[in-house]
């Protein structure tokens, strides 16, 4: 509970401070991982100077060393030499993050093993442990406590009278010298010489220095190696004058807290045979103001996460010279960008061991989603063949199969570490074959062929960005070569690559950027980026840095700008169509994908990629077919800039021609899909990857779009809206009107509404009533003598209630059209529902294009008002037949009637009021402050009160 407190407050922005530091960090780790971490660390300490295969038959989890090369097996002998010097009273181990002492414990347990073997009681063994080998600390006062009973418990299992031998284990929660009262440190050393008195003064005040706020930095801090025998010398001494005076009060409680600081200090300044332990996982974003510039100033490679720290600490200070250091964390090091220079200190300072790669799913709750790694490093730099487990297949329902399959060797690699800094970043990609590692060893990155570049970053997109459909497109520099800088120029919207989903070779053509004299108000914003001008309006490749899915790569031409989510990739020259086809294969997503297993591709990691280069005409053609397929479909629908009439208005029958277009988007569908698995084919044989992949494509990752019945009988119902209001015409391709002068002589064979408003009533009261308005539609389409038949068709697809097709598609404009609009544009509508209420009392559409100051007023006199009389005419003659009928049936019929119309008139004049409200604020909008920025506008009156007569979106 006090975690998800803790995280839930990050959400809100709030820095984890020192007393929540446990509750964000700690963690239980699973039984057979502690093993996994102390076997191959504290129990190969051991075993490679006192070889004892008895004693490793007790290791379950124990990993056999790869054969390895002669000059590496020469280091290694000597390095067992020293091992051979060591007895097991001499073996020092810690775990630094102790937590509950889960570690600590099988720490023992090997120990006593350790011990027996050479023939110790064990109840002599068990004091020896306590006394001599076992060391933990953490900064969390009931996890020290647990830790002490933990280890306390555990000895009593081999020495039941271990409790009244008066021996203390050495795990401590940290502490803070911030309450000592230092003016007490006068009365210690009692009978020191001068010079021995001021050595212990100068030492314990900066053992006190060390330790103020010391909870702030745990195990982190670096503690200086005292005289310690002096120290507690000087503390056990206090000066007896006889008398108490008041400089003296309290003088006991301050020397049981130097005795323990003390204590504390000498574990964490002493050198250790083996380090194990699972840090704290911490994000330098969650850091503490006086933790964030500890570490900066000392840690400054690995300032990005805690555990990594954790690790450089163990490294320098904490290890012994060929002692082990064995942690659990997220695999976030062996990747990242962030932690590359951790790496390459890492990869030259230390011999990795093993390692076991768990993926996702290893513990429980939220934490469980983060991918984890526990490996094991000799604290000295050979060229080790080092064993790793891969199990990160093994996520989900399949968790309880991770351990299993430990044991596997078909998850088991042998690498050298030397392998890793030959591919840019030197990532920890064990795994990699060798066909890999030569692609990277002997072809060039492609940023030195072409140039990857992230885009700019405003700092404030809700003001610059606008979805292309809310803008007046007079004002949209589409298809333009050029920036224009002239002050006086209207047309100020240009394209902008912003990223998108998961969509190869074309599409999320949908931002437009506020342009308008060269970016000035941008430029103005002091934390706003604009990058990589010099590639503005160049056609070329771009790709979403961040994604819920795989990699994909898209085709644009000239005339965008870009974001630094939406990087792209430009001097292509001739290798363009060769770029696209390889960023889009599954030879870039397998290799890639491996190397980099977060969803967030920035421009410098693709720039890394090794790029095979093929001169091959037949490359060419299948990606100019894929971009050509890809950008027709993406145009077929009206959330496209460049779409131009319904794929459904032909021919006389809809059934008919969706059919059509079903084949020819099963065509397309299958045809790319060949395309891609061609080009996979062809890529898996020029990196040399047979052994390792397959051509195949999945139809799940197929981005063009099969028909689907419903859904496109809904966009041909929204064009049909589009339509009835002129933002297209039956006449004209594409945007018939959208912002700018009207012209009446786009439309003759359709005519659009002509006051800009189109009820939704659950009947038919008005003439010009959108049901109407679209049976008026596919008549004119389709033809009269196919028009019920159409209808039938229709109201089919959809599948909404109703007793007659005219029913299903008037219950469909009422209760779904909207919701379906506001997700299809993305929260920005552009035709906007008036709604009354629950009760349907009043619904009416407007296009957002066609607004004008009267639009509300005129909406009211003309509809709202009229539909008030509807109602008490309703009502009037649901009262007649109450009070003249016979038949009981419609009696009861008219009640339930009338009682509906009677919350519905009530609904509406409530309305009313509210309308009445805006409608004298004749409040007009300007379409270039977007859909957000309008609709708030709209509802909102000249005193500033908000009416909510529009539908939420």
């Amino acid at each position: 509970e006090k975690k998800d407190d803790v995280f839930t407050a990050l959400k809100k922005n709030v820095k984890i401070t020192k007393e929540n530091i446990p509750a964000a960090t700690q963690l239980f780790t699973p039984d057979w991982i502690v093993r996994y971490m102390v076997e191959n660390s504290l129990g190969r300490l051991w075993a490679e100077g006192h070889p004892n295969e008895e004693l490793k038959g007790n290791w379950k989890y124990y990993l056999e060393e790869a054969e390895q090369e002669a000059d590496v097996q020469a280091q290694l002998d000597e390095i067992r030499a020293e091992y051979r010097k060591i007895n097991p009273e001499d073996i020092k181990v810690i775990d630094p993050c102790m937590g509950s002492g889960h570690i600590l414990v099988y720490c023992f347990d090997v120990l006593m093993q350790i011990y027996e073997a050479q023939g110790y009681t064990q109840r002599d063994a068990a004091q020896s442990i306590l006394e001599n080998n076992l060391f933990g600390l953490d900064i969390d006062k009931r996890a020290a406590q647990l830790s002490y009973f933990a280890v306390m418990m555990k000895a009593r299992q081999y020495d039941r009278r271990i409790f009244g031998r008066g021996i203390k284990p050495h795990v401590y929660a940290i502490k803070e010298s911030n309450d000592i009262n230092r003016a007490q440190l006068e009365y210690f050393g009692a009978g020191f010489s001068a010079s021995e008195k001021n050595t212990a003064l100068h030492e314990m005040n900066g053992l006190l220095d060390i330790f103020v706020d010391a909870k702030e930095y745990g195990s982190i801090l670096n503690v200086d190696n005292y005289d310690w025998n002096l120290l507690r010398r000087f503390v056990n001494a206090i000066e007896d004058s006889g008398q108490l005076s008041f400089a003296t009060v309290g003088i006991e409680d301050t020397q049981k807290k130097l005795i323990q600081l003390i204590e504390i200090g000498q574990t964490m300044a002493r050198k250790y045979h083996v380090v194990v332990t699972n840090p704290p996982y911490l994000g330098s974003s969650r850091f503490s103001s006086k933790l964030d510039k500890y570490i900066k100033d000392k840690y400054k490679n690995e300032k990005s996460d805690l555990s990594m720290v954790m690790l450089k600490r163990a490294m320098e200070d904490l290890s012994k010279k060929n002692g082990f250091i064995s942690f659990i964390t997220t695999s976030s090091w062996m990747f990242l960008s962030s932690f590359e220079k951790m790496r390459d200190y890492m990869l030259s300072n230390l011999s990795l061991s093993s390692l076991v790669d768990f993926g996702t799913e290893l513990f429980d709750g939220k934490v469980g989603h983060n991918p984890i790694v526990a490996w094991v490093n000799r604290n000295s730099m050979i060229e080790y063949k080092m064993t790793a487990i891969r199990l990160v297949d093994y996520c989900y329902s399949r968790r309880d199969e991770k351990e299993p399959e430990f044991f596997k060797e078909q998850n088991r690699y042998c690498t050298t570490q030397d392998n890793f800094s030959k591919i840019p970043g030197s990532p920890i990609a064990y795994w990699v074959s060798d066909a890999i590692y030569n692609a990277y060893m002997n072809y060039p990155a492609l940023g030195t062929i072409a140039s990857p570049r992230k885009g700019n970053s405003t700092s404030d997109n809700n003001r610059f960005l606008r979805l292309w459909h809310e803008v007046d497109n007079h004002h949209m520099n589409i298809g333009c070569h050029k920036l224009v800088r002239e002050e006086t120029i209207i047309k100020k919207w240009y394209p902008y690559n912003k990223g998108g989903g998961f969509r190869k070779w074309y599409g999320f053509n949908e931002y437009l950027i506020d342009w308008y004299d060269d970016a000035a108000a941008i430029r103005a914003i002091k934390t706003a980026v604009i990058a990589n001008y010099q590639y503005f309006m160049k056609p070329g490749l771009t790709w979403s840095t961040l994604t819920s899915k795989d990699f994909s790569i898209r085709w644009f031409e000239e005339g965008y700008i870009f974001d630094n989510g939406g990087c792209c990739i430009f001097d292509l020259g001739n290798k363009r169509a060769f770029i696209c086809a390889l960023l889009n294969s599954s030879v870039f997503k397998y290799i890639f994908g491996q190397l980099n297993p977060t969803l967030n591709f920035q421009s410098g990691e693709v720039a890394k990629f090794p790029v095979i280069f093929v001169d091959s005409e037949k490359i060419d053609e299948l990606t100019h077919n894929n971009v050509k397929m890809s950008r027709e479909e993406y145009d077929a629908f009206e959330t496209s800039w460049d779409f131009q009439k319904h794929p459904l208005v032909r021919g006389n029958n809809i059934a008919d021609a969706y059919t059509k277009w079903e084949g020819k988007c099963n065509t397309r569908f299958e045809q790319l899909k060949n395309n891609e698995e061609e080009l996979n084919r062809i890529f898996i044989d020029i990196y040399g990857l047979q052994d390792e992949l397959t051509p195949e494509v999945e139809d799940k990752d197929v981005t063009v779009r099969k028909a689907d019945l419903q859904r496109d009988i809904k966009s041909l119902l929204s064009y049909a809206v589009g339509c009835m209001f002129g933002r297209y015409s039956l006449d004209v391709d594409g945007l018939a009107y959208a912002g700018g002068d009207w012209d009446g002589s786009k439309y003759s064979t359709f005519i659009p509404d002509a006051d800009n408003c189109i009820p939704i009533g659950d009947e038919p009261y008005f003439d010009d009533d959108i049901v109407g308005r679209f049976v008026e539609f596919i008549k004119v389409v389709y033809g009269e003598d196919t028009l019920e038949e159409n209808l039938d068709f229709i109201a089919k697809a959809l599948g909404n209630k109703g007793d007659t097709s005219r029913e299903v598609i008037r219950n469909y404009f009422l209760n779904d059209f909207i919701k379906d609009h506001i997700k299809t544009y993305q929260k920005r509508p552009i035709y906007w529902l008036f709604d009354s209420g629950k009760q349907n009392g009043f619904k009416a559409l407007v296009y957002m294009h066609r607004w004008n100051a009267d639009t509300v007023g005129n909406l009211r006199v003309e509809y709202l008002h009229r539909t008030q009389r509807v109602y008490e005419r309703e009502i009037q003659r649901m009262q007649e037949t109450i009070d003249n009928g016979h038949d009981s049936r419609e009696i009861n019929k008219a009640t339930k009637r009338k009682e509906k119309l009677q919350k519905q008139l009530k609904e509406t004049k409530d309305y009313d009021t509210m309308l009445a409200h805006i409608a004298l604020s004749r409040i007009d909008i300007d379409l270039d402050d977007g859909v957000k920025v309008n609709y708030e506008k709209v509802q909102t009156g000249r005193n500033g009160k908000k009416m909510q007569i529009l539908a939420k979106i």
